[in-house]
């Protein structure tokens, strides 16, 4: 499968074979390299356990939606596409996965087209880091601590960045570079991530999906249905239909 790779994707990821060991050895990030129809030619031992699977060669020649739950895997599929076919790049896309035990994670996903000396498009290459708890030692949390606290707790409102800066004492532009220096995240995705936290935690019940959206800061229905979807890859009512093994 190597061999084929480095035919599929020629020289422009000739090297990226010796940095294998280095990638199996990050349990918090998923790697990847893709060819031009989506096939895996290059995993490490984190995506290989993500997908409930001991050996990486399990995955290679297949395609994402090959190898996740639907819908999770052609949603997938049709981002790599747009990666393969209009040479966009993902850059900091939040996103929430279910994994095979239907345990939720956060990640960071970014992709990248590889292009061949003369700009062909030959693949593409990604890697999705795990969000990791905020460090409550750090001592930049103290100075935004208050607008966290403001988030946790008010996320059934709305959430104006201006304000946020306001109760943390800040300037728009300071408290963007604290929170992607302590979370990793900006405000607008913080917020994002703890609403559609707490929108999945409630869809594990008898809530209607509208009564939901509500009580997560959206008083349109639709709206919350297009951001959830956004970040989960499924509507709230397909994600309640995965929690119950539907």
């Amino acid at each position: 499968m190597k061999d084929r790779a480095r035919t599929t994707l020629g020289a422009s990821i000739g090297d990226v074979f010796f940095t294998e060991p280095l990638f199996d050895a990050l349990p918090d990030v998923v790697f990847f390299v893709k060819d031009t129809e989506g096939r895996y030619v290059v995993v490490n031992q984190t995506l290989a356990k993500r997908c409930g699977v001991k050996d990486k060669a399990a995955l290679l020649g297949r395609t994402a939606a090959d190898v996740f739950a639907q819908p999770f895997g052609s949603r997938f599929l049709a981002q790599d596409r747009a990666v393969l076919e209009d040479g966009v790049e993902i850059e900091d896309q939040l996103e929430l996965h279910l994994y095979p035990n239907r345990a939720p994670g956060w990640c960071l996903t970014q992709k990248r087209p590889l292009r061949d000396a003369a700009g062909r498009i030959v693949g593409l290459c990604g890697v999705s880091r795990d969000l990791a708890m905020a460090d409550h030692k750090n001592p930049a949390y103290e100075k935004v601590a208050d607008a966290v606290r403001m988030i946790h707790e008010q996320f059934d409102g709305p959430l104006a960045l201006p304000e946020l800066a306001r109760t943390a004492n800040m300037s728009v532009a300071q408290i963007e570079r604290y929170f992607l220096r302590i979370f990793h995240l900006t405000p607008r995705q913080l917020i994002i991530k703890t609403r559609v936290d707490a929108a999945s935690r409630m869809l594990s019940g008898d809530a209607s999906v509208a009564d939901i959206a509500q009580a997560c800061g959206y008083a349109d229905h639709s709206a919350f249905t297009r951001q959830f979807r956004a970040t989960t890859g499924v509507t709230p009512s397909e994600y309640r239909q995965l929690l119950r093994g539907g």
